[in-house]
């Protein structure tokens, strides 16, 4: 194996593209991050309520693992705008998310009453 493969591998381009190890321990965390929740519903060991929350929180740390050991964004390449535009991308959509959810969830209160009018009203 030469010095070059063991080594942390640095472009032309100057970027960051990880190693084999840090691949490796992302690809282990992965793995990890996706074992537990599977076998946390198909064990049925907690309440539904509690599995939910544990399979959210193992899923952001999943997404976390991702960005940070594949998708190498941190804040030392570029000079960290691509984490400013990950975490603007996030703001952006948790924006639209939360947005269209109040705007369903209280578009019932608005809505026109679809029951039908009265039986004195009908006849006048």
């Amino acid at each position: 194996m030469s010095a070059h493969d063991k080594d942390h591998v640095v472009h032309a381009d100057g970027h960051d593209h990880g190693s084999r190890k840090s691949y490796l321990i992302g690809f282990l965390a992965a793995v990890v991050l996706t074992a537990i929740p599977f076998w946390l519903v198909m064990s049925g060991v907690l309440p539904a309520t509690a599995t939910a929350v544990i399979v959210t929180l193992l899923a952001i740390a999943q997404i976390v693992v991702h960005t940070v050991f594949f998708l190498h964004v941190n804040s030392r390449t570029e000079g960290g705008w691509t984490l400013v535009a990950l975490v603007f991308t996030a703001i952006i959509v948790l924006i639209v998310i939360c947005g269209s959810l109040w705007i369903m969830f209280h578009l019932h209160g608005n809505m026109m009453p679809m029951a039908p009018p009265p039986v004195e009203a009908a006849g006048r």
